[in-house]
């Protein structure tokens, strides 16, 4: 398979989303525009000749919108082959010139988020074993932070404290999210709107600044829905998801 590798240049020619087919919705603008202001903090965004069925999206984990601390390591914000495209190595050819990219800008290695079992939106952990990758760190919800040094003395990446034990001072519902995912621009309004219509208390938090998404009481940024304090899920709800939860 042919793959591209999306910059400021052919960015808004190109297709860059999994599951939306027009260029022009929200969602896509939404993460377009997110992906322009961060090609200039070294982001990668390589993707197949297929319309958004494959593709990896890296960055400097300085730069990354996660609380992580990592300095000198790339970290992988998605590695994602969809549907019929799964087993035909299109994960280890992303994943294999992510490791060529980043050995020659003189990475330690690449760190990743995941799990012990596979969740919804998080790499898979029996491929991320089956790389090499192991895990370096974990917080109290079960999200894990794996790695992949390149030399036996690669310090090991580490969540910052405010990502260690999740949790927020609020009752009611409370999310945090970014535009990192595209599909959070048509989500997110709808279930404020669901919340609204009957009477939930409902918080939404948008991580506007790479500062904002290193402070976050929690590993995952892109999205992370707590309940009366406690965590639930980084799994993206729609208006049925949301009444389901709610128990209607």
């Amino acid at each position: 398979m042919e793959y591209i590798r999306v910059t400021k240049d052919n960015l808004e020619k190109e297709h860059i989303c999994c599951a939306i087919s027009s260029n022009n919705d929200v969602q896509v603008a939404s993460k377009k525009a997110w992906l322009a202001d961060r090609f200039d903090e070294g982001l990668v965004f390589l993707k197949s000749v297929e319309r958004g069925k494959c593709f990896i999206e890296y960055i400097p984990a300085e730069n990354a919108w996660n609380p992580i601390d990592a300095d000198g390591y790339t970290y992988i914000d998605c590695l994602w082959v969809s549907g019929s495209f799964k087993g035909h190595g299109y994960s280890n050819d992303l994943l294999g010139e992510c490791i060529r990219d980043s050995k020659g800008k003189g990475k330690a290695g690449l760190c990743i988020l995941s799990s012990e079992k596979k969740r919804p939106f998080l790499s898979d952990p029996k491929y991320l074993k089956y790389k090499k990758f192991s895990v370096c760190d974990e917080s109290d919800n079960g999200i894990q932070l794996w790695y992949l040094p390149f030399s036996g003395s690669a310090s090991l990446p580490r969540f910052r404290e405010c990502a260690k034990h999740p949790r927020v001072d609020r009752d009611g519902f409370v999310l945090y999210y970014t535009h990192q995912c595209p599909f959070n621009a048509k989500y997110v309004p709808v279930i404020e709107e669901t919340a609204k219509s009957r009477g939930v208390p409902f918080k939404s938090i948008l991580l506007s600044s790479r500062d904002e998404a290193r402070n976050a009481p929690t590993p995952v940024t892109t999205y992370a829905l707590f309940r009366d304090g406690e965590y639930l899920t980084n799994e993206q709800m729609n208006d049925k998801r949301f009444l389901k939860l709610l128990g209607e």
